[in-house]
């Protein structure tokens, strides 16, 4: 399954290079996005009701990707070329997405009054799925039609990647779908041989553990991604993957989970916990502040760091 999703995505990025940016950055974030949700879904109906495993799954990508991934995207391309520039507009966009998306599905829930703190009601949670929806469409429209220039401007002019013969882009995209329908039928296998052997050990921590493990596994392509760009001095389409990946998480991840919840009857638990709830704030907070001016170091990264190393530490140690 490993090699699978490298393959998978090797196939998405011939895809992007050949539609260019910012449709390629999105081809990629899509890619990673059916998979993660494929192995949620696929762990959420093996075996007994898991109801916060997607939510554990979806705290990871965010944290990984808001502190861990533009944490390392920041250090090492400032290290490297000491000053990088981002455009203020499409990281704004960006983190204005993100915050609307984590607080309406991690945070609000457990809040409401309707159900037990940590859950939605089936109302509440079609309507906040519409609206996570509807808000990352408009995003993705914003991004790709009215104001692509926020997305793309910014960036270093290194050496632009030729675009791939029609042929081999063909064959690129039938094997991105083939892939992605492998990855689908090998999670099953996956998810059925991982939750047993926690249930087996008696892990402490499990869906913490399994979530943590199923967002580093599918993210990391795209951090490998993310990171040779801003070695490359092209620091915002590293920023695109890694942010555009935890604004896709959220408003297509829990829509999907949401709705298989409300087919099947099984109960989700969105909510996070409080330890978790300010981790997430402080993250998202540390974003604000590193995307508020037109250049990064590496001292920002570092700070980014720090906080993901306090992520994963606080997993095994709460």
């Amino acid at each position: 399954m490993f090699i699978t999703i490298f393959v998978v995505l090797d196939h998405a990025e011939a895809v992007a290079r050949r539609v260019g940016q910012p449709y390629g950055t999105l081809v990629l974030t899509f890619a990673v996005t059916a998979i993660e949700v494929s192995i949620i879904v696929s762990m959420m109906l093996h075996g007994a009701n898991n109801p916060t495993l997607a939510r554990e799954s979806v705290f990871s990508t965010v944290m990984i990707t808001s502190t861990g991934v533009v944490g390392t995207c920041l250090t090492l391309g400032g290290w490297r070329h000491r000053k990088q520039a981002i455009v203020r507009q499409g990281t704004s966009a960006y983190l204005a997405v993100l915050v609307a998306l984590t607080v309406m599905t991690l945070i609000l829930p457990t809040y409401t009054q309707t159900t037990e703190p940590g859950t939605f009601s089936a109302a509440q949670l079609g309507f906040v799925s519409v609206l996570s929806v509807l808000l990352y469409a408009g995003f993705v429209f914003a991004q790709t039609v009215r104001h692509r220039d926020d997305f793309t401007e910014g960036q270093a002019h290194g050496v632009s990647m030729r675009a791939a013969p029609q042929e081999s882009i063909s064959a690129s995209a039938l094997l991105l779908l083939i892939g992605l329908i492998g990855i689908v039928m090998l999670a099953e296998q996956v998810a059925a041989s991982v939750e047993n052997t926690l249930v087996a050990y008696q892990v402490p921590q499990a869906d913490s553990i399994v979530g943590a493990l199923i967002a580093g596994l599918v993210l990391m392509p795209e951090a490998i991604s993310a990171v040779r760009a801003s070695l490359n001095n092209e620091l915002q389409r590293g920023l695109n993957v890694a942010m555009g990946s935890a604004c896709a998480t959220i408003g297509l991840t829990i829509p999907a989970v949401a709705a298989a919840s409300l087919l099947t009857g099984r109960g989700l638990t969105l909510g996070l916990p409080a330890t978790d709830a300010v981790l997430l704030i402080l993250a998202l907070f540390i974003c604000n502040v590193s995307f508020s001016t037109d250049r990064t170091t590496f001292l920002t990264g570092m700070v980014h760091i720090v906080v993901f190393f306090t992520y994963v530490f606080l997993i095994f140690v709460p």
